[in-house]
Order: structure tokens, then sequence, then C-alpha cells
């Protein structure tokens, strides 16, 4: 999803227990490895720690039954990480409920938008 910083939307986060949360930084977390094979990777594009990465991909790895993230050791060839079939499934159902979500509460966003105080939308 591609908002300028100005425009309000929705941000979903889905919480599927008590100590587990599905939102939009581990989306996309997720998104970044699909798209550079590493961790590491992921998180620099993110302003992340490799560290803050690393825990959040462990979290999702030892909440869900199958594992979102494979990794490789490093080495001569180095190491790398992929979405397992599970990690593209639980991406795109996200994905889908997080557009349903935008889409479907447009003209609330809207309305609050006008409520804001001209002090509001300058910031």
């Amino acid at each position: 999803m591609t908002h300028s910083k100005s425009d309000p939307t929705v941000r979903l986060r889905v919480v599927l227990g008590p100590d587990v949360a599905f939102g939009p930084g581990k989306a996309d977390l997720l998104d970044g490895i699909r798209e550079t094979g590493s961790i590491a990777a992921a998180g620099r594009r993110m302003g992340m720690s490799y560290k803050r990465a690393w825990t959040l991909i462990e979290t999702l790895n030892r909440n869900f039954a199958d594992p979102l993230v494979e990794t490789s050791k490093g080495g001569s060839e180095r190491g790398g990480a992929v979405l397992t079939e599970a990690g593209v499934a639980a991406l795109a159902l996200y994905r889908q409920m997080e557009a349903r979500a935008v889409a479907e509460s447009v003209g609330e966003v809207k309305q609050l938008k006008a409520m804001l105080s001209d002090m509001s939308e300058r910031k």
C-alpha cells in the first residue's frame, strides 16, 4: 500500500492470541525477505536492526504451526532467507484483510479527516 505521509489510512493489526499479533511491520518485513532473500536486508530497508528483524521472524516462526521463514546458514555462499509456503499464505491473507479494511473504511476516514483542526492537518 502506498500512501503519502499526509494521507490518512487504516493500519490493520490482527491479534491472534495473548502474545501473537500480525500487523503492518511484520507483513512489511516478510515482503522485504521475499524481495531481498535476506532478513538483514529486509530489516535495513525498514530502518530496523538485524537483531530486531531476527527476533520478529523467530516470534512468527515459533507461533505459527509451520514456520513462515526458512533460513540458510552463511559461509562462503552467504546465508539467506525465503518465505515458506505458510509464509506466502499468511502474508497473502494479511494483505487481503488489509486491502478490505482500507477499502471499507474510506468514508469513515474522510469523515475523521474532515473533523481535524487546521493545526492537526499541518503536522
